[in-house]
């Protein structure tokens, strides 16, 4: 017999005073009732009821099994309540930070369709390229370029954020060729400076990753400064896919070395760890996992 079950009988027996009033409320025969409670007994080894055909009582051990049973059961129905709650319609405020250009060229876009999808919600989003503390500053979700150092954090692990080399026609037709890689020394490089491979740039090549050091004039923690300088024809631009494809779309820039690929960066999604994922939460997750790739949570609290 099912356990959980059981003990739901055996609570109720003793409650309503009887097997007979147990049976009823719960549309089972008296008989079954008593199986339920037999089977726990021989389960234990232990009597927990002492019954006469008028009366029942409980034996000292039944006493105490009695209350530890009716703990169990109300933390199952609390775990049910829980799963209720994160089923529920979301609401409030939702509070998310990004990367400026990944927040301004594919997160944005799409928060009108979350918006129309979830009417009782309200996003607050900021954009900045500093790595923030998500419990201390109470953002709710964090998406974050790179390898992830925190173990306090849930991270659901996002398709690689993808990078791409490209530079202005007019500089491209002003200097030396670009065949491979290491032609990049030679030239200017427009640097994005929060990282701590501003020095080199990493290519995939037919034997392994290549690191290749680069030279610059300018470096910027913004990428949209580098994208303005790299189409005024001021030098080679490594910037996300997403920031540069409509000036490539148009023929304001030109990828180079497209037959060997910068390697991409990892990209997640960060929340706290918490046992009642709000339903506002549940579902921003949700979305952005249908838009934005996903793999299973890869790290969680310790």
């Amino acid at each position: 017999m099912d356990r959980l079950t059981g003990l739901a009988v055996f609570v109720k027996a003793v409650d309503l005073g009887s097997f007979t009033a147990a049976g009823e409320a719960m549309r089972m025969s008296s008989q079954l009732v008593g199986r339920h409670v037999q089977a726990i007994e021989r389960r234990l080894g232990v009597r927990l009821l002492t019954r006469t055909t008028r009366t029942q009582s409980l034996t000292e051990f039944g006493q105490e099994f009695y209350e530890r049973a009716k703990l169990i059961l109300a933390e199952v129905a609390s775990a049910e309540d829980m799963a209720a709650v994160t089923r529920s319609v979301p609401s409030g405020l939702l509070r998310i930070n990004a990367p400026v250009s990944f927040g301004t060229h594919s997160l944005a876009p799409r928060l009108s369709d979350y918006l129309r999808r979830y009417p009782d919600v309200r996003v607050e989003l900021s954009l900045n390229n500093r790595t923030i503390d998500l419990v201390e500053e109470g953002y709710d979700v964090v998406f974050r370029v790179g390898e992830i150092a925190e173990n306090r954090l849930v991270a659901r692990r996002l398709r690689p954020y993808r990078f791409l080399l490209c530079a202005a026609p007019k500089y491209l037709g002003s200097t030396a060729p670009i065949r491979s890689p290491q032609d990049i020394r030679e030239h200017d490089c427009l640097i994005y400076s929060r990282v701590d491979t501003s020095d080199h740039w990493t290519f995939e090549t037919p034997d392994g990753p290549l690191q290749v050091p680069v030279r610059s004039r300018l470096s910027v923690d913004h990428g949209e400064p580098l994208l303005r300088a790299a189409i005024d024809g001021m030098g080679l631009l490594l910037q996300p896919e997403e920031l540069v494809r409509e000036a490539l779309n148009v023929g304001k820039l030109v990828e180079v070395l497209p037959d060997f690929p910068v390697r991409s960066r990892p990209l997640h999604l960060l929340y706290a760890p918490d046992r009642r994922v709000t339903p506002k939460l549940r579902s921003f997750v949700e979305f952005a996992i249908e838009h934005f790739g996903s793999e299973l949570p890869i790290r969680s609290s310790t």
